[in-house]
């Protein structure tokens, strides 16, 4: 009788995978022989942690800070990080970049190439001439002059005195240098630096290891460079405290093709020092090191000018002055204020109520669109610099060289003047005296005197004007900005032409600006459009300008006035 096969006995941890990690899911799971259960983590049992640095990169959080210097000073954000670079010829760095690109430092605002104070043959040591290497003297006196213009270096030659001095090198050359000779070493940390590259000592001239890196017809050893020009490639971090035998193959490769192409050829592996300064960070990376670890790093403001213009958040408050001055130090020159909005817009000039955090007390300003130039007073008159690409599709896009624009919510006329340098007239309204007063002084400071009509009145009254005045251009385009109330203004359409005597008039195409907080924007606005209009508008055009707030949408409704509508013998008020 043939034996049973033995049983096959399988264990539950090798057929299935370990899954006893921690997940973002909160769920751990523990596999045993004879049971099989799951246990689930609360967050009191594992604690979040804090957020790490980025592993590569330029970072506040990454480096060595700098020592020795008050830690109130802009000083106290410079970091410095260990990098490895590649001394080559000069004449040969401008193919080594663009070959070795894939393995250089590659960070923004640092170049890869790095110059150092003696990197033109200055401070080098030559080596003797040998016999086989030297060359006999030009034979004429014109090749002569040739050789020592192109051997001539800043230090001059003792046996030329006159040219010696006439290599002397510039002022301030000569001041760092005389500082040095004082007994004072000369300082890095200048505040008009972004960073600095520095090298660090090799050992001393019998270190036959510390020179490996050198090859090429030009021999070993710190004498192989003879004087020549040579600058510094930065490698990436990750080869930092390698040696020339650790290098990738890929950079081997390169420098071998280089030192086979013919002609002296050397190259050198340092351990060098990247000192990034205070200046050199962006404005989010020093706020990120000022505020408390939790809050939200305030992404961007609106520039109106030369102010600044931020929507802090309620949990920036407690820290709005430090911010303000961080924003107002990290954009100089062009921001010379900063501002925070107090309330939400309330009135019906549409002025919002604004704190001056730092800078300058003025809240007047120039602005310049399209090559335009606008004269803004924020605590009198509403700007938005959001809006020019919506203003430039109106004009570049929509209007017309015959057109007759009537711009019932001008405001300072960022409408209404970039529409007269293209269209036939323009109408201008609005009833703030003070952006009336700014709207005439921005049409005389662009020249558009000829092109323009300015009204401050209510919207209704201004709209019943151009229609029942007999001496204004028949308008083409209506133009309604007023995001928040424009729809309920546009009952005053409603039987606009009731009562004219004079032929057929072309409908004008209205431009409605309003706010939707629906889920399907342009459906709502639609309605909102034929309700004031007390009919079914058709053939409206909607263009979503931008996301206002999450969930909350800029609309523009185009449409052309219904004839209907115009004609309808119920106005505005009866409807």
């Amino acid at each position: 009788m043939a034996t049973p096969p033995p049983l096959l006995r399988l264990h539950p941890h090798r057929i299935l995978p370990r899954l006893r990690r921690f997940t973002s899911g909160r769920l751990l799971l523990r596999l045993h022989p004879k049971s099989l259960y799951a246990t689930a983590s609360t967050s009191q049992a594992a604690p979040t942690p804090p957020p790490q640095p980025p592993p590569h990169g330029p970072s506040l959080r990454r480096g060595r800070p700098t020592t020795g210097h008050p830690p109130e000073a802009p000083l106290s954000f410079s970091r410095t990080f260990d990098l490895a670079a590649l001394r080559v010829p000069a004449a040969a760095c401008a193919s080594l970049e663009r070959r070795l690109r894939g393995h250089l430092l590659n960070w923004p605002r640092v170049r890869n190439i790095a110059r150092l104070p003696n990197d033109d043959g200055d401070g080098l040591i030559s080596l003797p001439t040998s016999p086989r290497s030297s060359s006999a003297l030009p034979p004429t006196a014109v090749a002569r002059r040739e050789k020592l213009a192109r051997e001539f270096n800043a230090r001059g030659f003792v046996e030329f005195p006159i040219l010696a001095k006439m290599s002397r090198p510039a002022g301030r050359t000569r001041r760092e240098t005389k500082g040095r000779a004082a007994g004072g070493k000369e300082t890095k940390y200048e505040k008009d630096k972004v960073y600095v590259v520095e090298v660090l000592e090799q050992g001393g001239e019998d270190d036959e290891d510390e020179w490996k890196g050198l090859v090429g017809g030009e021999g070993f050893g710190k004498g192989a460079w003879r004087g020549e020009p040579t600058r510094l490639l930065l490698l990436d971090e990750g080869h930092a405290k390698r040696r020339v035998d650790e290098l990738p193959e890929a950079v081997k490769v390169v420098l071998e093709h280089e030192a086979n192409q013919g002609g002296p050829f050397a190259y050198e592996l340092v351990q060098c020092q990247l000192t990034l300064f205070y200046d050199y960070w962006p404005m989010n990376e020093v706020l990120e090191a000022l505020l408390p670890e939790g809050i939200i790093i305030p992404a961007g403001f609106e520039t109106v000018g030369h102010i600044a213009h931020l929507n802090l958040r309620d949990e920036h408050l407690p820290y709005k002055t430090l911010i303000a001055h961080v924003v107002l130090d990290k954009n100089k020159p062009k921001i010379q204020t900063v501002v925070n909005k107090i309330d939400a817009i309330q009135n019906d000039y549409r002025t919002m109520q604004l704190e001056i955090l730092a800078g300058h007390d003025s809240l007047v300003t120039t602005v310049i669109e399209s090559g335009l130039r606008f004269q803004v007073d924020l605590a009198t008159v509403y700007w938005n610099s959001r809006l020019s690409t919506e203003r430039q599709r109106l004009v570049n896009n929509i209007f017309q060289n015959s057109d007759v624009v009537c711009d019932v919510f001008s405001g300072v006329g960022p409408i209404a003047i970039s529409a007269a340098k293209k269209v036939k007239y323009v109408y201008a309204n609005d009833l703030n005296p003070a952006a009336v007063e700014y709207l005439e002084q921005n049409i005389v400071l662009n020249k558009l005197e000829r092109k323009i009509e300015v009204f401050n009145m209510d919207a209704r009254r201004f709209v019943n004007a151009m229609y029942s005045s007999q001496h204004v251009h028949p308008v083409t385009q209506v133009v309604m900005n007023l995001p928040k109330d424009a729809a309920e203004f546009l009952d005053v359409f409603r039987g606009i032409l009731r009562n004219r005597q004079t032929g057929h008039i072309a409908m004008p195409k209205i431009h409605v600006y309003g706010f939707s907080k629906a889920e399907d924007p342009e459906y709502d606005f639609h309605e909102r459009i034929n309700l004031a209009l007390c009919d079914s508008v058709t053939g409206v055009e909607m263009h979503r300008v931008r996301l206002v707030a999450p969930g909350k949408w800029m609309l523009c409704a185009s449409f052309t006035l219904p004839e209907s509508v115009a004609s309808a013998k119920a106005n505005y008020i009866t409807c």
